[in-house]
């Protein structure tokens, strides 16, 4: 099966560029009703974007610099550390010395982080368990390769510009 975007666009009248538009415009609308749908279900005070460091840290790789964690999410890194500092505050993450250089810190989820992680995704079950009522297991499982295809280009493609 050949997954580039212009074997059936030449037929549809649009260019290859113009379906790739249609794609990511069709992810960030998905990202937005996600992102409000998750965090109406998250404690008061939580946002996604603290969710997704832990998440990170766990899918990834624990103990990371907070540059590491800005340049991994593409944020300044005064935005990581404003995300860092409550998840602090809140005993989720521990900022301890940076065993290599002493200087900076490295950040490591805590087990009330991992029980926060888990409660936050298995809030979403009822959602999640709806939206498999509508597009079945398999139509969802067949669009993660074929996603985490296209992110892991652009984020090889982000690491050499």
């Amino acid at each position: 099966m050949d997954d580039k975007l212009n074997t059936d666009d030449a037929r549809a009248g649009k260019s290859a560029a113009a379906t790739a538009f249609e794609l990511f415009n069709e992810i960030g609308i998905i990202e937005q009703l996600a992102r409000t749908m998750f965090e109406a279900r998250l404690p008061e005070g939580f946002l996604v974007s603290h969710f997704s460091v832990l998440n990170h840290l766990i899918r990834v790789e624990d103990g990371q610099t907070p540059l590491v964690l800005a340049r991994a999410f593409q944020v300044p890194k005064t935005t990581m550390t404003h995300t860092l500092s409550i998840l602090e505050k809140h005993q989720l993450v521990k900022l301890k010395p940076n065993p290599k250089d002493g200087r900076s810190k490295c950040v490591w989820l805590t087990a009330k982080g991992r029980k926060f992680r888990e409660k936050a995704i298995q809030s979403l079950t009822g959602e999640l368990d709806v939206l498999t009522e509508e597009f079945s297991r398999d139509f969802i499982a067949d669009l993660v390769p074929k996603l985490s295809r296209i992110r892991a280009y652009m984020d090889k493609r982000r690491d050499t510009e």
